[in-house]
Formats: C-alpha cells, sequence, structure tokens
C-alpha cells in the first residue's frame, strides 16, 4: 500500500518549507507553494545555489499571511502584495509578470542578504506554461522551477541513506509529496496515480543539483548526496531523485490518503 506521509509547501522559493497535514491544489500546485520569489536588480530569481544563507529563513502559515523568521528577527508577508507595480521577472528561462510585495518586504530581505533584493508575488493572472514537450494540456506552474508537484518515496531516501556515512533529512530534496510503502525509486515508474479525487502524471525525473548539498539548517554546503547519488542515479549527464508531476482536478489531499496506481 502506497499512503501520503509527508505534504510540504514552500511558499518563497529557495527559503524553508511548511510541512501541512492538508494541502489544498490549485491550478498551479499546492496552495501558497512558490508564489512568492526574491529577485536581484536584473530581475532574476534568487536560490541557495549561489545563497546558501536562504536556507536559515523558516517560514509558517499565519491568519495574516507568511511568517518568516532569521535568526531572531521576524517578517510576515501579507498573502496580498501592498503596491501595484509590476515587474517581468526571469525564472530560468521564462519570464513572467510578477508583483512588488512591498517597500518593507525589499527592506527587510534586503538587510538580512546582504545585498539589494524585491520580493515579488505571481498573480493568478500571471500564467508561467510548463516545459512544452512535457505538457498535457498547456499546465501552468508557479515560481518552481518547472512542475507544479515533486514526489518521493520515504523507501528511495531511506536506499540512499543506507549508502550514506552521515544520513541526510527529506528537506534536502524539497518534494511536495512523501509517500511510504512500495520499493526504492517506485517514483521513476509512476506514470499515473490517483489520491482521492485528483489525478497526478509523471512526467519526467528530477534532475538534481549542488542544492541537495546543503544543510536546511546550517545552510553550510557539502559534498553530500549529490557525490554518492552521482555515482548510481545518473541518466543522461543529470543526477535524478524524485519524479516531476502534472496533475488534473482541484481539491486538497491529506496525510494518510492513499495513492491508488493506474499505470
Amino acid at each position: 500500500m502506497l499512503q501520503v506521509s509527508q505534504l510540504f509547501i514552500y511558499p518563497v522559493k529557495s527559503l524553508g518549507g511548511i510541512a501541512l497535514e492538508k494541502a489544498d491544489i490549485t491550478d498551479r500546485g499546492f496552495k501558497y507553494d512558490r508564489r512568492w520569489m526574491l529577485i536581484d536588480d536584473q530581475n532574476r530569481f534568487l536560490t541557495q545555489r549561489e545563497h546558501t544563507v536562504m536556507a536559515l529563513f523558516k517560514l509558517q502559515l499565519s491568519t495574516e499571511g507568511i511568517l518568516v523568521h532569521f535568526k531572531e528577527d521576524a517578517f510576515t508577508i501579507p498573502f496580498e502584495p501592498l503596491t501595484t507595480i509590476v515587474e517581468q521577472v526571469t525564472v530560468w528561462d521564462d519570464t513572467c509578470p510578477a508583483t512588488i510585495v512591498s517597500p518593507a518586504a525589499n527592506q527587510w530581505f534586503s538587510e538580512r542578504m546582504g545585498f539589494p533584493v524585491r520580493l515579488v508575488y505571481m498573480p493568478d493572472n500571471s500564467h508561467r506554461k510548463v516545459e512544452t514537450a512535457y505538457a498535457k494540456q498547456d499546465e501552468i506552474v508557479s515560481f518552481a522551477d518547472g512542475y507544479p508537484f515533486l514526489i518521493i518515496g520515504q523507501s528511495s531516501l531511506d536506499e540512499l541513506n543506507d549508502r550514506l556515512e552521515t544520513p541526510v533529512p527529506m528537506d534536502r530534496f524539497r518534494p511536495n509529496i512523501v509517500f511510504t510503502g512500495g520499493t526504492p525509486f517506485q517514483e521513476d515508474e509512476m506514470n499515473h496515480f490517483r489520491i482521492g479525487d485528483i489525478n497526478f502524471f509523471g512526467v519526467k525525473p528530477c534532475g538534481r543539483c549542488v542544492m541537495t548539498t546543503v544543510d536546511q539548517q546550517s545552510a553550510v554546503k557539502g559534498q553530500e548526496p549529490l557525490r554518492t547519488l552521482a555515482r548510481y542515479r545518473t541518466r543522461n549527464k543529470k543526477v535524478l531523485f524524485g519524479q516531476n508531476l502534472l496533475h488534473n482536478g482541484k481539491g486538497a489531499i491529506h496525510t494518510g490518503d492513499i495513492l491508488q496506481l493506474l499505470q
């Protein structure tokens, strides 16, 4: 039996994640997932790949917005932007419109990042499409790297940790859905499955980068688990761990829900 064991959202791209018992599904992934993003003075996205300090921003949901903790400081990102300033922002090869959240947010994050940054929000009318070669119905995505969801089996992480001198937690891989049961890397072959009323489609194994080597508690970058994964999970010069997903339908899924394999 395959069963959902953990659900995560990452409201601000490349900052800390939030564990949920119930996750609402929108047209571009889980509600709030990567709808905010930090950009530089060239309007380009920022990530832990270059700025490991981003791992130290810890997030939680509050009634007023997304509460962000950084060391001894805290700041609340409102659910709706406080400006109407729209910028064309860049995520990898994509450009899409986004709204500046507020001058206060820009100042707070700039002071803690150590250089000028701005916080932007993806409004509902900003449509960033997934890669055409893998789309099924012109699906859209938030500021996530490329797809609305990432799923990883707990047994896949367990198998990897058996090979590592020091085990790593699941947060190194930033999944949206974690499931128990099955065999290691079973998600590689999950082409179509259902959780509740939502259909999910496996479209592309996830190529991993140096971000997996950043300790999410200390922001220290090492060599593992990427070095070990590269020895046995490399295909077409990419190190693979996890499966990217598209979906069909809206609603919610919960921890404890069963994954029904359909193909």
